[in-house]
């Protein structure tokens, strides 16, 4: 199958920045990705630097494949240094359906509570929606993440069901992999309700 590539945008707000992935980034990754809450549900373990470079090399050949790989910045305040934090991507972006998955998101947990994947998300929406004009956008995660499924259902994207022995994650276990989405006609509530949420974190 033949996969237009598109440039991979920076995507930018008061506090977070996604920059396109790179192999440049692979010590600023190293700080943070051997962590094992971050890799526990999904389908990639992480625990050295030879599996982040396998991990950073398949993100990359993904593009072939309508993959748009990001890392996710933390950006400086008050004279403190931008750093990296995490990485997000679209996968299977098709433009001749405008649809689109959210997913391989991981954030450092040092983070997870400090309003980074809702401002990425409504940064990433925002792409998809305005600028490539998309119909949909998805989102699946493992059936034993509550703390993933809850942030998905927070953004306001709506269960779709269920893909039952979809997966055989690392540890041999089976996943089950739940679905959610947002559509363009959702999409401007959904906005609407992640700016309120940004404003709150950026108030406090």
């Amino acid at each position: 199958m033949s996969v237009t590539l598109i440039e991979i945008p920076v995507l930018e707000g008061p506090n977070v920045r996604l920059e396109p992935l790179s192999r440049e980034h692979l010590p600023s990754l190293e700080r943070i990705a051997y962590d094992e809450r971050i890799w526990r549900y999904m389908l990639t373990r992480v625990t050295n630097c030879a599996e982040l470079e396998t991990w950073l090399e398949a993100a990359l050949t993904a593009r072939a494949t309508g993959h748009l790989p990001w890392i996710t910045v933390l950006r400086g305040q008050n004279g403190s240094e931008d750093r990296v934090v995490g990485s997000t991507r679209f996968l299977d972006l098709d433009l001749r359906h405008r649809t689109v998955e959210i997913g391989h998101t991981w954030l450092s947990p040092t983070v997870q509570q400090a309003g980074v994947n809702p401002e990425a998300k409504l940064l990433q929406l925002t792409y998809a929606f305005d600028t490539l004009n998309l119909n949909r956008v998805a989102f699946k995660t493992h059936h034993e993440n509550l703390q993933s499924q809850a942030a998905i259902k927070k953004l306001g994207a709506q269960y779709e069901g269920t893909f039952r022995n979809h997966n055989i994650a690392p540890d041999g276990t089976i996943r089950h992999s739940m679905w959610f989405s947002i559509t363009k006609e959702e999409w401007p509530e959904v906005r609407e309700k992640l700016e309120q949420r940004l404003r709150h974190f950026l108030a406090h």
